[in-house]
């Protein structure tokens, strides 16, 4: 077999083997959440939950309307889907963290000290085929313990 031919051989093989690449869902759009579908373990859903996220790759931001037993929260999150730590500003400090894709489906890893405890969030963000359904399968880890969180959001 001659150079060309091994070379263009490898070049296929490694083509068919990655496949083409996958576009990154577009995640911007108006969320409220669905309690019904969501499941937020030992703690209460919240009454109400609008999520606002606007999405240009890499550009991730997200501001969330929450009201519920603790009262109304609002926060601004701000991510890259580059993987790039980010820092934001949440009540009570600092969240650190990082936004990667994983194929069509993002994630999200984040940490905040409160009160000398370490709380750890892994979120995993993926969009109905539809476009019109957004689930983020949580996973918490606080001092006390692990659980998970799955929030079902439906585009308004």
């Amino acid at each position: 077999m001659n150079k060309l031919t091994l070379l263009s051989l490898t070049i296929a093989v490694g083509f068919l083997s990655n496949g083409p690449a996958q576009a990154a869902p577009n995640l911007s759009g108006e969320w409220k959440l669905n309690a019904a579908k969501s499941v937020y373990g030992p703690f209460p859903a919240p009454q109400l939950m609008i999520r606002r996220v606007k999405h240009s790759e890499p550009a991730l931001s997200m501001s969330t309307y929450q009201k519920g037993a603790q009262g109304e929260l609002n926060s601004e999150l701000n991510y890259t889907t580059d993987g790039k730590p980010c820092v934001n500003k949440v009540r009570g400090g600092e969240s650190r963290g990082a936004a990667k894709w994983d194929g069509d489906k993002l994630v999200i890893e984040s940490s905040q000290e409160v009160q000398g405890a370490t709380l750890k969030s892994r979120e995993t963000w993926s969009l109905s085929a539809d476009g019109k359904s957004l689930t983020i399968d949580g996973h918490v880890s606080l001092p006390q313990g692990e659980f998970d969180v799955k929030q079902v959001f439906d585009k308004q």
